[in-house]
């Protein structure tokens, strides 16, 4: 028996920028890897390597996967000293990079936030 297989094979070759988009993609709206690689007409086992090559070529950051969620900091337990609130209350954070960053409570968002940058990018 012979088999003959006519025409060519499909394999698209994709550009970082396409890659860099499809992947950044994941998250919005909610959107899922599976959705997706269903929108671009790729696999889910394709995604992942990606993300990872992007990274090592420093075209994705660490941090492009985080997220971030609101934190009542009026609901950190607090105790008054005379006239002054002393807060008895430290957060420890854990960041993507292996690190952690331990704070009181009473750090306002600015400066949090230039923080976790600053440690990330280090």
């Amino acid at each position: 028996m012979r088999v003959e297989i006519l025409g060519q094979e499909r394999r698209r070759l994709w550009r970082d920028e396409q890659k860099l988009e499809i992947v950044m993609s994941v998250g919005i709206d909610g959107a899922t890897i599976t959705e997706v690689a269903q929108r671009h007409d790729v696999t889910r086992q394709q995604i992942y390597p990606w993300r990872s090559e992007l990274k090592k070529k420093g075209l994705l950051s660490s941090s492009a996967n985080a997220v971030f969620v609101p934190v009542d900091m009026n609901a950190v337990q607090t105790e008054i000293c005379g006239d002054r609130q002393h807060s008895t209350g430290m957060i420890e954070l854990q960041l993507g990079c292996g690190r952690s960053l331990r704070f009181d409570s009473t750090l306002d968002g600015a400066t949090l936030t230039r923080l976790i940058r600053a440690v990330e990018a280090a």
